[in-house]
């Protein structure tokens, strides 16, 4: 790994730094490569119950670096930009809960792995950007076009995507686009108490729920209930099921062991 994303495993928790401050961690090809690889360990490693997506210095992610628009080929352009989604399948099929840790800008391609994110806790100064009109292109890049407007609403991302406009903290928090907003001094604990929260839950059945809310994004009704009445039976099987109905019998806090796979 470089020194571009650092990796720490610690108490079940991956956290993953993307590590380039002096340009706003803005993703060129390495940074990519490494931050899709680590995902994939994450997504593997049995000590990883959960993952945090975070930025160095004073902003998360300013987007794709724009020392990477060069002329290019079609054909060429078209193998990069689908290489920048990578991370956002990653995240979305991870069988894990994904929390983003946002400060400062969160714009572009960052504001693309956030949305891609299962939480985002945001700092009271971090604004957030989704500016590809502004240099005449889709706004619809990296994830924008799926995952905005069924987090906020068609009306509101058609807004944010075809203005480019910021949003600041207070207003992202009113219209669903973050989890939470805490001040920039309690940040890191926020998001550390909340990723340990997750990491000490049932693995398993967090797995089924994450697939559970993704698989609903583009399947009907009758298909979503099939999905849940088997992931349920699955749950009703399970030793951490057995564990979290003793330990509320017995009015103690449950201790989960299960795999998440």
């Amino acid at each position: 790994m470089s020194s571009t994303l650092m990796v720490e495993v610690a108490e079940g928790v991956a956290t993953l730094t993307l590590n380039r401050p002096q340009r706003l961690n803005a993703i060129d090809m390495p940074l990519l490569e490494d931050l899709i690889a680590a995902l994939d360990r994450a997504g593997t490693d049995p000590l990883v119950r959960a993952v945090v997506l975070a930025g160095s210095g004073r902003s998360f992610c300013a987007g794709a670096d724009i020392g990477q628009m060069v002329e290019r080929s079609p054909q060429e352009w078209e193998r990069i930009v689908d290489r920048y989604l990578d991370p956002i399948r990653r995240i979305s099929a991870l069988d894990k809960p994904v929390i983003a840790r946002l400060q400062g800008d969160v714009v572009g391609g960052g504001f693309g792995l956030a949305l891609a994110c299962d939480f985002r806790i945001a700092d009271a100064k971090a604004r957030f950007c989704a500016p590809f009109i502004k240099l005449a292109l889709a706004g619809c890049d990296m994830s924008a076009g799926y995952f905005l407007p069924r987090l906020i609403g068609q009306g509101r991302a058609a807004d944010l995507m075809l203005t480019g406009r910021f949003v600041d903290a207070d207003e992202a928090q009113r219209i669903g686009l973050v989890t939470q907003v805490v001040a920039a001094a309690d940040l890191d604990g926020a998001v550390k108490d909340f990723a340990r929260r997750l990491a000490s839950g049932p693995a398993d059945a967090l797995a089924v729920t994450k697939r559970a809310v993704r698989r609903s994004l583009d399947r009907d009704m009758t298909a979503e209930f099939d999905y849940e009445i088997f992931a349920q039976v699955q749950c009703l099987q399970s030793a951490d099921h057995r564990e979290g109905v003793a330990a509320f019998n017995e009015r103690r806090a449950p201790r989960f062991g299960g795999s998440g796979t």
